[in-house]
């Protein structure tokens, strides 16, 4: 039996959940722009109290990797390798993208998925699965014009989701295109390939492990 706490911290939605053998037992959600830093260890001290579960029973935490808000990834890591820490328990680490295509209730539906983060601009975080999750195209910083996935529209549906998906809906028009623009990813989706993880070990190192972020971090200019 293996208790895992997620933390998923990558978008304006900032969640995390508690998982045994990869079964969700409770999850909390904020919907808040930047609400991680004040509200993060919040979360996961409710789950304890709401599970019954005491936090020295846990068994890893599983932190999603990036990419996505810089801020967000930051903190969400930095907590989780806290308590790996203090608890000396290991370190899982998924990709953002990833979560956010286990949200999607009814992949099957489609040949093809392409998780997208808004990444600023006409540029998001994207790649391209098949809908048994398989990866097609890598991770990838993605600038969205009207060939973006031409080849592969040519030839196959695609499911286009996640809060990066808006933006491109008047780039990318082509009848085998469809969007999601309500999908985010979540703690509460990430138990199953956590615990999988967790099982086969594959475990990330706590001094060395940094965050996916694709691109460096550029400071916002306050207007004046």
């Amino acid at each position: 039996m293996a208790i895992i706490l997620s933390i998923e911290t990558s978008t304006s939605v900032c969640s995390a959940a508690l998982h045994e053998d990869g079964n969700l037992l409770a999850v909390k959600e904020l919907h808040t722009p930047q609400s991680a830093a004040a509200q993060l260890a919040i979360q996961i001290e409710e789950l304890f109290v709401t599970t019954n579960r005491p936090k020295k029973k846990l068994d890893a935490v599983a932190v999603s990797s990036g990419p996505g808000s810089y801020t967000g990834l930051r903190i969400g890591i930095a907590t989780a390798k806290g308590i790996c820490c203090g608890l000396r328990i290991p370190l899982i680490a998924i990709d953002s993208l990833l979560i956010l295509a286990l949200h999607i209730p009814d992949p099957s539906a489609y040949d093809l998925l392409c998780p997208m983060i808004d990444a600023r601009r006409m540029e998001v975080y994207c790649s391209l699965l098949d809908n048994s999750l398989a990866i097609i195209e890598n991770t990838q910083a993605k600038i969205i014009d009207s060939t973006s996935f031409s080849d592969h529209l040519a030839l196959h549906s695609i499911l286009f989701f996640g809060d990066g998906a808006a933006k491109c809906r008047d780039q990318i028009q082509h009848p085998k295109a469809a969007f999601l623009e309500n999908a985010y990813p979540t703690a509460a989706s990430m138990g199953k390939l956590g615990f999988r993880k967790f099982k086969s070990g594959q475990f990330e190192n706590l001094g060395l492990f940094e965050p996916n972020y694709l691109k460096n971090f550029v400071a916002k200019t306050k207007s004046m």
